[in-house]
């Protein structure tokens, strides 16, 4: 963002004197610039989508999702992570009702979920939303902090929480899974995670990059270990234009209770209305 606003400033100073015009227009290139790298993400999707089993989406729907994710994303990553992630702290009343453990996804922190919390704050439901550190370390290396913050969930409401994790968030959950008690919590809901690897992961260098590879070590590890439906019931929504995990059926996990939410892009996914309603509804389900 600071990079941004730098190269904004930079280019207004050295033309609006001899070209407003030409000013304007560069403004223009750099506010636009993230929508022609989601285009890339999103043309790469459509052409492996074609191998997958699971139905692709038409190319209007592609084009819909790339227009939703091309002002998601900056809201999310221009606004909320860099400037609001203390805005809405962790909520813990006495309430005795179900409570929320929330878990973002690949270089996210907690204020990914501003408009979950906002919607569970004023519901006066437990919450905590957690901050997965070191950004680009060892997925293994979240389980403590996904860990304590049950615990302080329970603690509060008495009862299990619902996890609700989006995109790498969710392979966070499951190794937590792999040394905890599942009946610790009430379900975990996934959206948008790459339970079987992502293409795009081909490129990662960082240790969490590498780790969402399809059918790389750590994700072949975890698929045999108690990480999964065996222990605690799964809700995963995922998308058939996803642009960032695909080819489309990654996102789906054996024996869980799928949902696709068709058309939708990786950060669109988590801000549809109804996908939320769906998930906060399963604090209510037996």
């Amino acid at each position: 963002m600071l990079a941004w606003l730098v190269a904004a400033v930079a280019w207004t100073a050295a033309w609006w004197s001899r070209s407003p015009a030409m000013a304007i227009a560069g403004l223009l290139v750099l506010s636009g610039s993230h929508a022609v790298f989601l285009a890339f993400e999103f043309v790469l999707a459509w052409r492996v989508d074609d191998s997958d089993p699971l139905p692709r989406a038409s190319a209007w729907e592609f084009f819909k999702a790339w227009l939703a994710e091309s002002i998601a994303a900056p809201r999310v990553f221009a606004w909320y992570q860099p400037f609001r992630w203390r805005a809405i702290p962790d909520h813990l009343p006495q309430a005795g009702r179900r409570g929320v453990v929330l878990v973002h996804g690949f270089v996210g922190n907690r204020a990914f979920w501003t408009p979950w919390l906002r919607e569970l704050r004023a519901a006066d439901r437990a919450f905590v939303a957690v901050d997965l550190e070191p950004v680009f370390g060892s997925i293994d290396r979240y389980v403590q902090t996904i860990d304590a913050a049950i615990v302080r969930v329970t603690a509060a409401t008495g009862q299990p929480p619902l996890l609700i994790c989006h995109s790498m968030g969710g392979l966070a959950a499951r190794a937590w899974l792999r040394d905890a008690d599942g009946a610790r919590v009430h379900r975990i809901a996934t959206l948008g995670t790459p339970h079987r690897g992502t293409w795009l992961a081909r490129f990662g260098r960082t240790a969490n990059g590498r780790q969402m590879r399809m059918g790389g070590e750590w994700l072949q590890r975890i698929d045999g270990e108690r990480t999964s439906v065996q222990q605690v019931p799964f809700s995963c929504w995922y998308s058939n234009s996803d642009n960032i995990v695909f080819p489309t059926s990654v996102a789906t996990l054996p024996g869980a209770d799928n949902r696709l939410a068709a058309g939708r892009g990786h950060v669109e996914l988590a801000f549809d209305a109804p996908v939320r309603r769906e998930v906060l509804a399963l604090l209510d389900a037996t």
